[in-house]
């Protein structure tokens, strides 16, 4: 069993109303049983409470029992995280040391916190860059550098991270191809001298292969393991402040004729996912179903591990299709963000939809790993680049006044349920049993044999379930409006 690491004031100047992660009626609260259970309400009564229970001595007479099937298997979950980029590591290193270490040991312990798993980071820059910059900006192979981005901000925070979870996998995309790479569209070739839009010239495939191969290879001598990319952050993207639009007619001859051949002639493991964008391909129709589109060419699919999406548009039900037509290939969720078009602070709404949508709706549709964006802003939604998104809420949100004042917002706690209990190697598995309208959930067999399952109750009256696997079972109330995750062996 993991040892609960909700101390009283575990975050001391978190937006909860009480000054730890526990209820203020939390006396009787178990420390030690049979079954983890970790709690959070949409009205902060419950704030990612964790604490234990027995399993029942008695016959399970339950009419609301769900029954986990082992036998029953789906995907392997990878893991659960948030982006480390250049204005998290700003705000992270604004921080005293102190605070900063029990932050983010809160965050990524898989035996002190909720043991965030999987990081995204940039190639480059992206719209929360400190400036827009790639690491080859000048031709001539000579010239590529890791900049002042990775080495003073980036790769410091990854240190302190891998320093207190090493398993912690990191996923990298480019926002842009380094400038001179680039051109204004295909038939015309001529330079496009902007971090915004462009296409990359075809003569250049080369060259931006080796991009990503001395990148990969730069994170390594710093001891640190790039364990996937994807070849373009949101190719159909032309607007944003760091950008390359890419079809999946060019991201299949990229990949083919120079990243896939590239990575495996300098030995890298490093896993490739295509697309990373949104669900409905921007209502672009020549680039609907753009990884399946892809993986036709079997030259260009023998490189790629799978596909990554974002759910700025459509609907999640497009990962069952695409893994509907290519079962063989992986599906992983790279991206979401809240802001203040989604009432992004308001964890009344959020936590509800953010979890039925975004957490159990990806894995539920196929998704082994959920990544959404920042893990940390600023109290004034930065550092942020003009043309890039001003006006979205990190995961946590830190007081520029002081440094130390931390919101939690709803995708630091979704991330949380899922991690807290899923551990990477986990096998998403059947159930059998209760079900009712706003009531989600999504059972699990980690790798040490012990079960996870975690409920979303989104309807108004308390769930009162039991939860059986086939040996044991308990019995719980889900409190209206909340989120619960358990884990047990």
């Amino acid at each position: 069993m993991l040892l609960t690491f909700l101390l009283a004031g575990a975050i001391a100047t978190s937006s909860c109303t009480h000054d730890s992660f526990t209820p203020s009626d939390s006396s009787g609260t178990k420390t030690e049983g049979d079954v983890k259970i970790v709690v959070t309400s949409n009205n902060r009564v419950y704030d990612l409470y964790t604490h234990y229970k027995d399993f029942s001595s008695k016959d399970n007479m339950s009419p609301n029992t769900i029954t986990l099937d082992p036998t029953t298997t789906f995907q392997t979950m990878d893991g659960f995280g948030a982006a480390i980029t250049g204005s998290t590591c700003y705000n992270l290193l604004k921080m005293d040391k102190q605070d900063r270490e029990k932050f983010l040991r809160e965050t990524f312990s898989d035996t002190q916190g909720i043991g965030m798993s999987y990081i995204r980071i940039a190639i480059g820059c992206s719209d929360f860059s400190l400036s827009e910059y790639t690491c080859w900006d000048t031709p001539g192979e000579g010239n590529f550098a890791l900049q002042d981005e990775e080495l003073n901000y980036v790769i410091p925070i990854l240190k302190e991270i891998l320093a207190i979870n090493p398993n912690v996998q990191i996923i990298g995309s480019p926002w842009t191809s380094p400038k001179w790479m680039k051109v204004n569209n295909l038939n015309d070739l001529q330079p496009h001298d902007s971090w915004t839009d462009g296409q990359l010239n075809p003569k250049h495939y080369q060259d931006y292969g080796t991009y990503f191969v001395k990148w990969i290879q730069a994170f390594q001598q710093q001891g640190i393991n790039i364990d996937a990319i994807t070849a373009q952050n949101e190719p159909l993207n032309r607007g944003n402040s760091a950008s390359l639009y890419m079809s999946w007619q060019e991201q299949q001859a990229f990949v083919k004729e120079a990243l896939g051949p590239k990575l495996r002639a300098a030995g890298l493991q490093t896993k490739i996912y295509a697309f990373d964008h949104n669900y409905n391909y921007d209502n672009i129709d020549s680039q609907n179903d753009y990884p399946i589109n892809i993986y036709n060419d079997p030259a260009a699919a023998s490189f790629l591990t799978g596909s990554a999406y974002h759910n700025y548009g459509g609907d999640k039900a497009e990962l069952l299709d695409i893994h509907e037509q290519r079962p063989d290939k992986e599906i992983i969720f790279t991206e979401t963000s809240i802001g203040t078009w989604n009432d992004g602070q308001n964890l009344t709404t959020r936590l509800m939809e953010d979890m039925q949508e975004v957490a159990l709706g990806t894995v539920n549709n196929w998704s082994k790993a959920v990544i959404v964006w920042n893990l940390m802003l600023d109290s004034e939604r930065g550092p942020n680049r003009e043309g890039g998104c001003q006006t979205c809420y990190g995961a946590v949100d830190i007081n520029s006044s002081n440094y130390k004042t931390i919101i939690r917002n709803s995708h630091y706690y979704i991330i949380g349920h899922l991690s807290s209990v899923v551990k990477p190697g986990a096998v998403r598995i059947g159930t059998r049993g209760y079900t009712a309208d706003g009531f989600i959930y999504s059972a699990f067999k980690n790798v040490d044999g012990s079960f996870a399952l975690v409920a979303l109750n989104n309807t108004n009256e308390v769930q009162n379930i039991t939860i059986a696997d086939g040996t044991s079972h308990f019995s719980y109330e889900i409190p209206v409006k909340a989120v619960a995750s358990y884990q047990w062996k």
